[in-house]
């Protein structure tokens, strides 16, 4: 509609409302007779009002008909006023945001809180966690390390949509009771469900948790160990990037400043994550994703990072090493009729790897590998999901396999307690959605047999 024509509604509807108001104003001193048809002048009744309230030919307007009437006419007028305002602006109707949108912007759901209403919001989650470790190993030795009850987390979302294009989002953490750190913090433009543009300390979007991390989005008391050592959850760096929809197909791809390789060990990748604080940028790298819906609740999709990790930083006989790093993954996801079924394999591979280990000192098992895997595969099903309600009790088993000494450079020793495997079975009650109590027993194996078998027991929360 133009502009135009907005005037000239706006200007009939307020002469009907200031002919209106004074007819109110008059009735107060002397009832004036009017039939149906002079009622429709002015305004006409709401479609659900019975025509045995309106005024017949023999019988007047009562003062109640008149209150109504004006009523629905500034009724009438705040909606054209609101349409008026959004023409002025340029901006879209607010929508709910569904869970297809909110995936697509690699939000969980109560990260996704600064979506759903402009103006300030806040969101959180938490969750602490009861680690029972055997007293031996799969060889029957004896093993030093008792139990242990830590609160890992407590988050805080904080965000501000200016508008339905700005958005700013955060995650603000506390870790361990006593370490306090920035999650994420970025501001998002949103163009069209197509195309968002977003800087800032942004989530790499690798695996089925980095992004979707809340406890009650995924199942086992642990986060699997594919995601904590191959995709170093959680991952975060700072960057630039566009993400979007294009039909069943959701991507996102990011600039981000590199690894730093100085942090890489013999365990996995996780130290080399700069998470946003004096990032070293020498190197940048891009980070991207690609998922496909296949059917509703059945997912797969493809992650890729890959850029240089020496930062200048890997020297040996007086030259700069240059050390790419690169993982690439690949995961699905069924989510349908109460079953939880998910798969993800991730490998790592690193360059000069051999004048990595030189530069950094590390000899024998010590050394970083220069190719490490990790995969997973798990179901769920919540019994009591065929029979309405809010609670859900979901039994689960995980089997895991990950080797971050899957090869190493010429000279260096595999460390064959580095290839491991892990069998997990659980339950999760979730009393309701936003709650969640998970409690597994986790049977760990290693090609040295000296795996350890431990039981957890996780609470946690988000809001």
């Amino acid at each position: 509609m133009s502009y135009r024509s907005f005037v000239v509604i706006v200007f009939i509807v307020g002469s009907q409302a200031l002919a209106l108001l004074g007819r109110a104003d008059a009735s107060q001193h002397e009832p004036v007779p009017r039939s149906p048809a002079q009622v429709n002048a002015f305004v006409t009744p709401p479609p659900d009002q019975p025509d045995s309230d309106a005024a017949t030919d023999d019988e007047p307007a009562t003062a109640d008909q008149q209150a109504a009437e004006l009523a629905e006419l500034r009724r009438r007028i705040d909606v054209l006023a609101d349409e008026i305002e959004q023409l002025r602006s340029g901006e879209e109707p607010e929508e709910d945001l569904t869970d297809a949108r909110r995936q697509a912007l690699g939000l969980a759901p109560s990260a996704a809180s600064a979506y759903r209403s402009t103006g300030v919001s806040f969101a959180g989650y938490g969750e602490m966690l009861f680690e029972n470790p055997a007293g031996e190993n799969q060889r029957g030795a004896p093993v030093a390390g008792g139990s242990q009850l830590d609160f890992l987390r407590a988050i805080l979302y904080a965000g501000y949509r200016f508008n339905d294009r700005f958005v700013f989002n955060s995650e603000i953490e506390i870790e361990h009771a006593n370490e306090t750190s920035v999650e994420f913090a970025y501001l998002d433009y949103l163009v069209n469900d197509a195309l968002t543009i977003r800087g800032g300390m942004v989530l790499i979007p690798l695996g089925l948790v980095n992004e979707f991390h809340e406890p009650n989005v995924f199942l086992g008391a642990r986060r699997p160990q594919t995601e904590t050592v191959i995709i170093p959850t959680t991952w975060r760096e700072n960057g630039v990037g566009v993400l979007g929809v294009a039909g069943p197909m959701t991507y996102r791809a990011y600039l981000v400043n590199g690894m730093a390789a100085t942090g890489f060990s013999a365990g996995g990748l996780r130290g080399g994550r700069q998470k946003g604080s004096r990032a070293r940028a020498a190197d940048l790298a891009f980070a991207g994703r690609l998922d496909v819906t296949v059917a509703p609740g059945i997912s797969a999709g493809v992650g890729l990072y890959a850029g240089g990790s020496d930062q200048g930083d890997i020297i040996v006989d007086g030259d700069v090493v240059a050390v790419k790093t690169t993982i690439a993954e690949v995961h699905g996801q069924v989510q349908m009729r109460g079953f939880d079924v998910r798969g993800l394999f991730a490998r790592a591979a690193l360059g000069n790897a051999a004048s990595l280990n030189r530069a950094l000192g590390l000899t024998g098992s010590r050394a970083i590998g220069d190719t490490q895997v990790g995969g997973y595969a798990q179901i769920g099903y919540d019994v009591l999901s065929q029979r309405g309600g809010s609670i859900a009790l979901t039994p689960y088993y995980r089997f895991e396999a990950v080797d971050t000494h899957a090869s190493l450079p010429m000279g260096f020793l595999a460390d064959p307690a580095r290839d491991t495997t892990f069998h997990t079975v659980g339950v999760e009650l979730q009393p309701i959605r936003q709650i969640v109590v998970k409690a597994d027993y986790q049977w760990g194996r290693n090609v040295a047999h000296t795996g350890r078998n431990q039981f957890n027991l996780a609470l946690g929360y988000a809001f």
